[in-house]
C-alpha cells in the first residue's frame, strides 16, 4: 500500500533495518530474563504455547533473513520473494503474539501442577482472534506512522492517505476488545482505577494521533502512536495483575507473580540484569536514532 515500487520497498527496508537489528537482540534477552525470574510460568506457558512459539521463532528468522538478504540479490524476482516473506512473516508474527496475549487475558485451562490442559484449537477462540486482529491493525498504524516519519516523497504521502482508514479500524477494534476484556474480567464494576486511568490515557493518545496526523506532524504522530501502544500494554498488565497466567473462567489454578517467583537471590540477580539491559536498550536506540534521523529519500 505504501511502498509500491522496488526502490520504495528497498527504502522502507533500509528505514527498518537499523532498529530491527537491535530489537531482535532485546527480544531474545527478554525471554531469558522471564525464564530467570519466573521459571514456573515460563514452563507452563510453553506447555500450552509450544507450537505457536515455534512458529513465531521461524517467523522471526524469516523476517530477519528477508531484511539481510534482500540487498544481496540483484534479481527483481528475488526482491519480490524476500518482500513477500517479510510481509507475511511480519503480519503472522503480530497475529500470533496477539492471539497468545488474548489467551492470557482470556485465561488458560491449567492443571494443579500448572500444565496446560487444553488443545491448540482452544487457543483459537473468538476473543483471542479479535485481540490478534486488533494487534495487526494497531501495529499497521504504528508502521504507517514510522514510515511517514522516516521516508520522503510518494511513500510518505501514501502513508498519510492510508492512515485515516487504519486509524478508524483501530478505534473500532479497540472499543470491541476493551469492552469484551472488561466483561471477561468480571464486568465494568470490577475494573481497577489504575486500568481505568490507562484506558483514558490510551483514548487520549488515539485522539492525539488523529490530531497530529491532521496537522501533518509526522514526529508527533509517531510519538502519539508509541504512547498508545505503551498505555495498551500497561493497561493489559494491570488487568492481569497479579497473575502471569490466569486460570480459565476464574479458576483457582492461575499462576501469580508471587507463586511463580524464585528465591530472593534469583530475583535480585535477574532484576540487576534487567536494569542493565534497559539502559543498554535506551543507549542503543538513542545512538541509532541520531545516526539515522534524516529521512530516506526515494
Amino acid at each position: 500500500i505504501i511502498a509500491r515500487t522496488d526502490r520504495e520497498r528497498a527504502a522502507a527496508m533500509a528505514a527498518i533495518g537499523p532498529f530491527w537489528n537491535g530489537n531482535e537482540v532485546w527480544l531474545i534477552a527478554t525471554g531469558a530474563v522471564l525464564f530467570a525470574m519466573f521459571p514456573q510460568a515460563y514452563a507452563s506457558a510453553f506447555s500450552g504455547f509450544y507450537l505457536p512459539f515455534m512458529v513465531a521463532l521461524w517467523l522471526l528468522m524469516f523476517r530477519g533473513i528477508s531484511l539481510e538478504l534482500r540487498g544481496h540479490f540483484p534479481s527483481r524476482i528475488w526482491h519480490d520473494f524476500w518482500d513477500a516473506c517479510f510481509f507475511l512473516s511480519s503480519a503472522l508474527l503480530v497475529l500470533i503474539f496477539g492471539v497468545a496475549f488474548g489467551n492470557l487475558l482470556h485465561g488458560l485451562p491449567l492443571s494443579d501442577s500448572g500444565s496446560f490442559r487444553g488443545t491448540f484449537a482452544l487457543l483459537l477462540n473468538p476473543y483471542a482472534l479479535l485481540v490478534g486482529v486488533f494487534a495487526v491493525a494497531a501495529l499497521a498504524m504504528h508502521g504507517a506512522a514510522f514510515l511517514g516519519l522516516r521516508l520522503d516523497g510518494a511513500p510518505a504521502d501514501r502513508a498519510a492517505a492510508a492512515f485515516a482508514g487504519i486509524w478508524g479500524a483501530v478505534v473500532v477494534l479497540y472499543v470491541g476488545v476493551t469492552v469484551w476484556t472488561l466483561l471477561l474480567r468480571g464486568g465494568f464494576g470490577n475494573v481497577h482505577l489504575f486500568v481505568v486511568a490507562m484506558i483514558a490515557l490510551s483514548l487520549a493518545a488515539l485522539a492525539a494521533i488523529r490530531r497530529a496526523r491532521a496537522r501533518n506532524h509526522a514526529a508527533a504522530t509517531f510519538l502519539a502512536s508509541s504512547a498508545f501502544l505503551a498505555t495498551l500494554l500497561v493497561a493489559a498488565a494491570g488487568t492481569l495483575f497479579p497473575y502471569l497466567l490466569p486460570a480459565y473462567r476464574g479458576g483457582a489454578n492461575g499462576i501469580s507473580i508471587y507463586s511463580a517467583a524464585p528465591s530472593l537471590t534469583g530475583i535480585t540477580t535477574a532484576f540487576a540484569f534487567t536494569v542493565a539491559g534497559l539502559i543498554g536498550v535506551i543507549v542503543f536506540s538513542t545512538v541509532a536514532w541520531r545516526r539515522v534521523s534524516e529521512k530516506i529519500r526515494v
